[in-house]
């Protein structure tokens, strides 16, 4: 019970840090074009998220997968980028959020790409425990409960500026996804740097 907890509190911390924010861009980016309407679609999006997301640390957890980690910093920023170019393109199309097929795989792809950002540092904090199980599960609990908080914030803050300022929401989601690329662009760069020195 003890070793769930602790790990709850890890995935709460994971999400929320305010050091490692590119886990919030991307949910702030994956729900921003959804109403209140469509809480539970943006709900499933997440989770399917959060699923692949602890696949991939149990990948690594188990010695199953390795990765390049220079690889994965740079591919994390550029999975928020084209998420948000998704999200601005659909805005000029007058086109709301898609929650088809190819939405759930790409959210899916996106999850483990973000879980292998994690997971070297999640292979060597659960090496030493006896039940990495309980590890992946208390910490699977903790980011799904932080997305939450998230995705609530982000859609309600949304709602309510829209009705302050009489926004339309394509030309909300375009500024939001414009400045949110603004924050992410020199992510990006910095990761690409450390990407082109590595290799």
């Amino acid at each position: 019970m003890e070793t769930l907890k602790f790990y709850l509190e890890m995935g709460l911390e994971h999400v929320l840090d305010p050091n490692g924010y590119d886990h919030v861009l991307f949910l702030a980016a994956l729900v921003l074009p959804f109403t209140l309407k469509k809480i539970p679609q943006a709900v499933y999006l997440a989770s399917v998220f959060t699923l692949t997301h602890c696949i991939s640390l149990a990948l690594s957890a188990f010695g199953i997968a390795t990765v390049n980690p220079s690889l994965i910093e740079f591919l994390i920023p550029l999975s928020i980028l084209l998420l948000l170019g998704i999200n601005i393109k659909n805005a000029l199309q007058y086109q709301g959020p898609k929650t088809g097929l190819m939405a759930y795989g790409s959210t899916a792809l996106f999850g483990l790409i973000h879980g292998f950002g994690f997971s070297n540092y999640f292979k060597i904090l659960v090496a030493g425990q006896e039940s990495k199980t309980n590890a992946l599960l208390g910490f699977a609990l903790g980011i799904e409960l932080a997305q939450l908080c998230v995705l609530v914030c982000v859609m309600l803050g949304s709602a309510l500026l829209i009705s302050i300022f009489k926004i339309q929401r394509p030309r909300w989601v375009m500024v939001l996804s414009g400045v949110l690329c603004l924050i992410t662009l020199p992510l990006a760069y910095k990761s690409f740097l450390a990407l082109l020195a590595a290799l």
